[in-house]
């Protein structure tokens, strides 16, 4: 079975460490340049100004590219497991790849409409990437689930449902805090809300 794909189990550990060094490298610029503050900023605000906004947008939408990339392999790989023992719909798994280049697509947009130059563009694509990404890894739970005993085994499903569920716990607080922010500002002064 693992042998239709040949060479790409790379690409999802690609993805994580391209995506952590994008993070990583825009908050060190961000924070020796005196842009952000070193404690918790918003990922977002570690992209904003320039030099770091030009890497931060560069790593980012090549992380997008990865996701793509890493999505349409599990789609290939669940396909070809689902033609000889017809765990899941293949609507399902077409739906799930739908669902998870929308997050991808989502990415791309945060990467390119820096937060403050065009906040609602950016808005827009931080919540359809994470939106999109909590309800993916849903998808990608169940489907695991339904796959088990053959394909996975119930520890991994166990992991993947808990990553899924703090997933959708801390969505739910990010669409509260951030309906609450009625302007979007890096530099605060005292006395101000």
């Amino acid at each position: 079975m693992l042998c239709c794909m040949p060479g790409v189990a790379f690409v999802p550990a690609l993805l994580v460490s391209w995506s952590s060094a994008a993070f990583i490298i825009s908050y060190m610029i961000a924070v020796l340049a005196g842009h952000v503050e070193p404690l918790v900023p918003y990922i977002s605000d570690t992209g904003t100004k320039p030099p770091e906004s030009g890497i931060f947008g560069f790593m980012i939408n090549i992380s997008a590219l990865l996701g793509v990339i890493t999505m349409y392999i599990r789609y290939l790989l669940i396909e070809k497991q689902n033609e000889s023992s017809h765990f899941v719909r293949s609507s399902c798994n077409i739906f799930s790849l739908c669902i998870g280049l929308m997050g991808c697509i989502g990415m791309g947009i945060v990467a390119t409409f820096q937060e403050l130059s065009v906040p609602s563009v950016h808005d827009i694509g931080a919540l359809v990437a994470f939106g999109s990404g909590v309800v993916y890894i849903t998808l990608q739970s169940i489907i695991s689930y339904k796959s088990c005993p053959q394909w996975n085994t119930y520890f991994v499903c166990h992991i993947r449902m808990a990553i899924s569920v703090i997933s959708c716990i801390a969505f739910i607080p990010m669409i509260v805090f951030a309906s609450q922010i009625s302007m979007t500002k890096i530099d605060w002064t005292p006395g101000e809300k």
